[in-house]
């Protein structure tokens, strides 16, 4: 008889329960109780709460921690195209075999008892942690903080809080001051936070739980700073000026990424070489992602066509997107986008409005909670942009190349339809 594959149990594990999303941590201290307590055995613990740039300053902490010559654990969720890339261990994703052997120890502890997929997974990814040896853990919130089943680290060495701005209302509140109190319910008694760039509105909470746990802040605008100079980026701290390049991901959002990573590689003690490594080593897929490789890039490439990636997903992300686009060199841009029914799409979309000359819509596959691509393709001539829908990701490129064969082409709207795009481009 043939082993479970991960896929399999993984499979098994979406039955456990009816939600996908059901913030509590309940469930999950039950079944780390059930696993003798994992999360009390990891190495020195970094997490990472807040709406934007969460994985990509994750990346670049560990890129600058890993060329200092420390072992580290990372955990970020979802994935793109396998669901290995949200546990990696001791600088290395985890392997097929050890994946399916966690999982299965996890399936079995939690006896059949209710508990969600993020839940569960997130339990086995605490149980690798404790097991394997290394020098850092580093933890990205999955939804929120204060109930997000990350959030069960009593002492952790350092906490981050990214920007925040309005996404996933329907469980964090509809202000900005609510989303971020469930951000800030990460900051832990006299642990360091480090705190990007916030509305005033939101800052105010955040400082109020830091003060109120007595965990010191090191806030952007106060503490730290980091701004573009030139053909590259400015910190500075208490501890001194750096003048670095620009990080290697595009845009000037990741340069205030950036500041937080480097923030926290400052408060560790790493050097300026490590500083360094951050932004200029770092690799982070589907965040602006030029695609290169791959028969949907050969395919744009043969035309001579830019083909992009990026699975931002909200307002500030749409934002973030367009002002990314005005800096590169001008070139007609058409739009192939796809996006869940849970997101301000109008949102989203405005900012592109200016950029993009036409959208094409698709719907996410194999993704339930997909927006249909019709209505996304309404949403975008609701805020102005020339729209179609398509039936799938080969059609809609090739529509666009026969009309526009050197575009630039950017698929973008969830990291559900990045993960569709890097599995079908692998």
């Amino acid at each position: 008889m043939t082993a479970p594959t991960s896929d399999a149990i993984l499979a098994r594990m979406m039955a456990l329960h009816p939600k996908i999303i059901d913030l509590t941590l309940d469930r999950v201290w039950r079944l780390l109780e059930a696993l003798g307590n994992p999360q009390n055995d990891l190495p020195p613990v970094i997490h990472i709460a807040g709406t934007n740039g969460k994985g990509s300053t994750q990346a670049m902490i560990r890129a600058g921690l890993e060329a200092a010559g420390h072992r580290v654990h990372a955990y970020t969720s979802p994935h793109l195209a396998r669901f290995h890339e949200r546990i990696r261990l001791a600088g290395t994703l985890i392997t097929e075999e050890a994946l399916t052997a966690l999982l299965d120890e996890c399936y079995a502890a939690n006896g059949g008892a209710d508990i969600t997929y993020f839940e569960i997974t997130t339990c086995a990814a605490l149980l690798a942690f404790a097991r394997t040896p290394a020098d850092y853990t580093l933890l990205e919130v999955g939804l929120g903080g204060r109930l997000d089943a990350t959030n069960v680290i009593d002492a952790p060495a350092l906490t981050i809080i990214t920007p925040v701005s309005m996404d996933h209302e329907a469980f964090l509140g509809d202000t900005i001051e609510a989303i971020a109190g469930e951000k800030a319910g990460i900051i832990k008694r006299r642990v360091p936070v480090i705190i990007g760039q916030q509305d005033e509105a939101g800052l105010e909470v955040i400082e109020a739980r830091a003060n109120k746990l007595g965990a010191p802040i090191l806030a952007y605008g106060q503490h730290w700073h980091a701004s573009p100079e030139r053909d590259g980026m400015i910190f500075q701290d208490e501890t001194g000026l750096l003048d670095l390049p620009r990080p290697v991901l595009p845009g000037d959002h990741q340069i205030q990424n950036a500041g937080m990573a480097l923030a926290a590689l400052r408060h560790l003690g790493c050097d300026d070489a490590a500083c360094h490594a951050a932004v200029t080593e770092v690799t982070w897929p589907a965040r602006m992602q030029r695609l290169r490789s791959g028969p949907l890039a050969e395919q744009a490439a043969t035309s001579g066509a830019e083909l992009w990636l990026d699975g931002g997903h909200n307002p500030a992300a749409g934002n973030a997107l367009a002002s990314v686009i005005r800096s590169l060199p001008k070139r007609s841009t058409h739009i192939i986008c796809g996006m869940l029914n849970t997101k301000d799409v109008r949102g989203y979309l405005a900012p592109l409005a200016d950029v993009a000359d036409s959208l094409t819509a698709l719907s996410i596959p194999g993704e339930v909670a997909t927006l249909p691509a019709v209505e996304t393709a309404r949403a975008a001539r609701d805020v102005g942009l020339k729209a179609s829908d398509a039936p799938d990701l080969c059609a809609a490129l090739t529509a666009i190349l026969n009309h526009s064969p050197q575009a630039r082409v950017l698929i973008c709207g969830s990291l559900y339809l990045a993960g569709a795009v890097l599995r079908e481009n692998g």
